[in-house]
This record gives C-alpha cells, sequence and structure tokens, in this order.
C-alpha cells in the first residue's frame, strides 16, 4: 500500500509526533499492520492496523469488545503494585471524532494503537521460560477478566471452537466430495471419526453447566504475547477474537501452537511431537494465576484441550481438503492434507502423554502461585 495512502489513514486518528515512516511490521495472517514511528526523542510509536473485515464482519463490535477488556484491564493494573498500565495492556487511541476505528470506502476499516516499547515476542517457543512465562501471561489475563461487569462480549467468531459444528461441517465435506478426494484420505477421515464422541467432552460439560462460559482470547500463539527484555510476561495482544468461551479453548491452543516440535504443516511426520518439558511450563505459569479461580471440572479437563484443539484444526484441514481448498491459502495442492496429516500426528504424540499431561496439570493446581 502507498505510503501516501497510510500517512492520510493514520492523519485521522489522535496521534501526536511527527509521523516519519510508515512501514509493514509483524507476522501476522489476517490483518494488515504497519509501525509508523515518530520523530520527537521520548515520543510514541504507533502500531496501525487495517481489520480483516472478510473475517470481521462486524468490525464495530470487534472495537466495543477490545474497549471493555482493555479498560478493565487498565483499571485492574493501575491497582496492582509493579504494573503499569500503559506497558501491561494495549492503548486505543481514537480517531480525531473520538472514534475507536475508521472506515475509509476505498480501503477499509482502520485502528490505531500505541506501540509498547522495550519488548519483543516470538514465533516459536525455543526455551522453558518462555513457555512459562506465556502460560503466566495468558493466565492473569484470564483471571483479571474474571469478573467483567456487564453483558457477555459480543461473539466477532461464532462456533469458532465449536466441535460439533466442525464436525458436522467436516460430515458434509465428506458426504459431497466436492474435490474427489474422500477416498485417497479414508485413514484421516476414520481418525476423525474414532475420536469424535470424546472430543465433544468439554462442549457437553458447558450444556451441562459444569464448567461455565468465560471470557477467552481464542489465539494463544506465544507471539501474541510480548515479554519484556529479560524475557518476563508483559502484555497480551491481539485481542480480535476476545469473546465468550471455556477456558479449554485458550489452553488448548496455546499448547497446540507452543509445545510442536515440528512445524504445523510439517512434510516430515517424525519431526512432530509434543514437548513435554515446555507442556509442564505453560501449565505451571498458567496454573500459577488461574488455580484458585478455575473450577475443579475445568482443572481436570485442561489437559484433554490439548488434544481438543489440535484436533479440530487437523478436522478444519482436512474439511478445507475435502471442498477443494476454498478457505485456507496453500502452497501446493497437498497442503492441507500435510497439514491434516501433521495435526494428528501431535494429537497422537498427547495421547501417548496423556498421563503424564494429567499428573502435570494436578501438580501444578496444587502450587497454585507457590513454587512446584
Amino acid at each position: 500500500m502507498k505510503t501516501e495512502t497510510l500517512r492520510s489513514i493514520i492523519g485521522h486518528f489522535a496521534v501526536k509526533g511527527t509521523i516519519t515512516s510508515i512501514t509493514p511490521f509483524g507476522s501476522g495472517h489476517i490483518n494488515d499492520t504497519f509501525l509508523a514511528e515518530t520523530a520527537e526523542e521520548g515520543a510514541t510509536d504507533y502500531i496501525l492496523q487495517r481489520v480483516n473485515h472478510a473475517i470481521f464482519p462486524r468490525v464495530d463490535k470487534v472495537m466495543e469488545n477490545m474497549e471493555r477488556v482493555i479498560d478493565h484491564l487498565k483499571a485492574k493494573y493501575t491497582s496492582m503494585e509493579g504494573y503499569d498500565p500503559s506497558r501491561n495492556t494495549m492503548t486505543i487511541i481514537p480517531t480525531l471524532e473520538g472514534a475507536l476505528y475508521l472506515f475509509d470506502e476505498e480501503t477499509g476499516y482502520w485502528r490505531v494503537l500505541e506501540r509498547i516499547t522495550q519488548s519483543r515476542s516470538y514465533d516459536q517457543v525455543t526455551d522453558v521460560t518462555q513457555a512459562y512465562e506465556a502460560g503466566k501471561a495468558f493466565g492473569e489475563f484470564q483471571k483479571l477478566l474474571a469478573d467483567l461487569p456487564g453483558e457477555p462480549l459480543f461473539e466477532t467468531l461464532p462456533n469458532f471452537h465449536n466441535v460439533a459444528w466442525r464436525l458436522e461441517n467436516f460430515e458434509k465435506a465428506v458426504a459431497d466430495n466436492k474435490a474427489g478426494r474422500a477416498a485417497s484420505v479414508q485413514a484421516e477421515i476414520d481418525f476423525v471419526r474414532s475420536r469424535a464422541e470424546e472430543m465433544k467432552t468439554i462442549l457437553r460439560l458447558g450444556e451441562e453447566g459444569k464448567i461455565p462460559s468465560r471470557i477467552t482470547h481464542n489465539d494463544t500463539k506465544i507471539n501474541n504475547v510480548l515479554l519484556d527484555e529479560q524475557d518476563r510476561a508483559l502484555c497480551v495482544i491481539d485481542m480480535d477474537t476476545v469473546m465468550p468461551g471455556f477456558v479449554h479453548y485458550d489452553f488448548g491452543d496455546a499448547i497446540r501452537t507452543s509445545t510442536n516440535t515440528g512445524a504445523e504443516d510439517d512434510k516430515d511426520l517424525r519431526k512432530v511431537s509434543m514437548n513435554i518439558n515446555y507442556f509442564e511450563a505453560f501449565t505451571k505459569g498458567f496454573l500459577s494465576q488461574t488455580a484458585d479461580t478455575l473450577n475443579e471440572v475445568e482443572i481436570e479437563h485442561l489437559a484433554g484441550s490439548a488434544k481438543l484443539i489440535t484436533y479440530i484444526m487437523g478436522v478444519r484441514f482436512l474439511t478445507d481438503y475435502l471442498d477443494g481448498d476454498n478457505y485456507y491459502k496453500i502452497a501446493h495442492k497437498e497442503h492441507n492434507i500435510q497439514r491434516t496429516q501433521a495435526q494428528f500426528k501431535l494429537v497422537e504424540s498427547m495421547e501417548q502423554q496423556y498421563e503424564e499431561m494429567q499428573e502435570i496439570v494436578k501438580k501444578a493446581a496444587l502450587c497454585g502461585e507457590a513454587p512446584c
């Protein structure tokens, strides 16, 4: 996008200082993100984002959710010793008219956030300290939002982690067989069906009222946590998908993305497994913040949620493969089945280590904030 266009867009927001450059920023795949740097020493730099309207059709509700969550977190951090509300959560910069976002007819929906300096993020976990701090950050996020007042947040992506809905779409894709691929992936279809009832456990517990709906982030990759220069948890970012859900969705997705020894689409399945040390570190960090907030049933099923979310991703990739690759961007014609197989291999690794995972959760829950 032309620099002149970006300068015109950010000119509609209440930014301070002289903008010297606007350049692409980060590794996100959904929104278009740019870093706007300022000239003055000590002045704030800004993150300019174009929100993907195709993925988030209700940008107004996305931003309302963000504002409510950020305001609540800032109020909490203000009263917590050793915290800085301007660095421990994001800050939305309004438009000159006081709106949370800008709609431009030619280029779409835009927002501006303050850049949090002296921070860093990682696309992959490389040591247990990072895993622990990510767990601590997402756990604290859960804990502090447990008493958010008012109506439930808007569901920005309906049925996002609803396994029953995902399985309905999958079975329809098998039956329709639009791309003529079903016969070639029978082993993967059988994998899905053999575990379908087990994977509905958390959904059933919610329907029975045994686990509560909470405010969940729903995209708990490690690169959605900013760490300080000593790799200590600083701030949870990327709140487009913050909405009602079960705590297991956040825990499970974090384990799926943070503990895989291979790539999400690894062709060499021998590289794919769950790193139990990263699992333990993340779990300790997460439960150091949430052990007193979650109920016994929630804790009992945390380990199972890692299998669930990894399974759901495999189902989604397989569904898209059967449909002819209409949803996910692919690098080659077998990309979605390659992704499917990698996710299912990760599920198998979790199944093989499941008893140890459960023991780790139990021990970490008993420890709480005390060192284990």
